[in-house]
Order: C-alpha cells, then structure tokens, then sequence
C-alpha cells in the first residue's frame, strides 16, 4: 500500500498539457529520464503537504478558501527548460512560465494557509515550474543543450490563463496520479 500524500497546485488548461505533451513526445527518444509525466498530471505545485490528518486538511482548505476567495485569473506563458539536481545529473527536467506578481500572491495566500492550519512546508524560494521528467538515467552527461537543439523555438506555446487552484491527493500505483479533492476557481 503507497502512502497518501496532499498538495496544493495550479491547473493547467488542456491546450497547455497537450503542448507539454508534444514536446515531452519530442524529447523521450533522444532523453533517458526514468519517468515521463503524463499530461494529466502537469501541473504548478504551491505547497506540497505530504501526509496529512484530516483535522490540519480540512483546515487548510477552509483556509485556502478564503484566502483566495477575491484572487482573478492571470495570464501568463511558457518560458524555459531547466533542472533540478546536478546540472549533469538532474533529478527533474521542468518548464517554468514567465513570473507574474499574482502568480506569486496566490502561492503566498496558499503557503501561508497551510501553515497557518499546522503544516510544516518547504522553506526554499519559491521556483514555479510544471515537472515534465523525473530521474536522468543517461550514459553520459546531461546537457541543456542537446534539449534546446531537439525543441529549437517549439517550447514556446500558447499565452495562457491560470484560472484554478486545486488540492491534489496523490495515487503512486496509478496513472495519471494525481486526483482532484478540492478547486478554488478563480475570477
């Protein structure tokens, strides 16, 4: 039996995910990354819980909700491929969107509801990204470059609006993994 763990995140609209899609598609037959996310599970994480009780759960929803309640939709758009981990041995291979202030405002009102309902959370700067491969696996180096060379000018997708925040509860033995309990849709 796999754990249950909880996170608060951004949704993405479909015409997004099937775009990370294309260029995940792209990259798989020259990049051995372990595991591929599927576009069902492209998303932008603002607090990840981890296991939780359902007292400190229920309370960060109630929280989250209000937090967000007067929050407006906001645009932004694909910008740029990195890493986590080693440079030359990423853990996870991500694609960032553009920074907007509101894009960090409701990933503040969310943190910030879920301390408040007892979560100890990450600590480390925030970095939006939506994670597209997990594990380099690759005989030699990885290189940024050789990503750039196979995408050239294709990352570039579609401005976009974000319009939901969702808490995701997480199924490790499925595909896709992750299941919506809550939205909180924004204006």
């Amino acid at each position: 039996m796999y754990p249950t763990h909880y996170f608060f995140a951004l949704t993405l609209p479909d015409k997004v995910k099937v775009h990370l899609s294309n260029i995940s598609e792209q990259l798989k037959t020259s990049l051995p990354f372990k595991s591929w996310v599927h576009p069902e599970d492209y998303h932008i994480t603002l607090a990840f819980l981890g296991h939780a009780d359902q007292r400190r759960l229920a309370e960060s929803v109630l929280n989250v909700k209000a937090a967000l309640t007067n929050v407006h939709s906001f645009r932004v758009e694909l910008n740029q491929m990195g890493t986590f981990g080693r440079p030359n041995l990423p853990r996870i291979l991500w694609v960032n969107t553009t920074e907007r202030p509101s894009l960090a405002e409701v990933r503040n009102h969310v943190y910030t509801s879920c301390i408040e309902a007892g979560f100890e959370l990450e600590t480390r700067p925030f970095k939006p990204h939506i994670t597209i491969a997990r594990k380099w696996m690759g005989q030699g180096e990885f290189q940024m470059a050789a990503v750039e060379k196979i995408l050239g000018t294709s990352l570039q997708g579609p401005a976009f609006s974000i319009e939901e925040a969702v808490l995701y509860r997480t199924h490790l033995d499925k595909v896709p993994k992750y299941e919506i309990v809550e939205s909180f849709k924004f204006t």
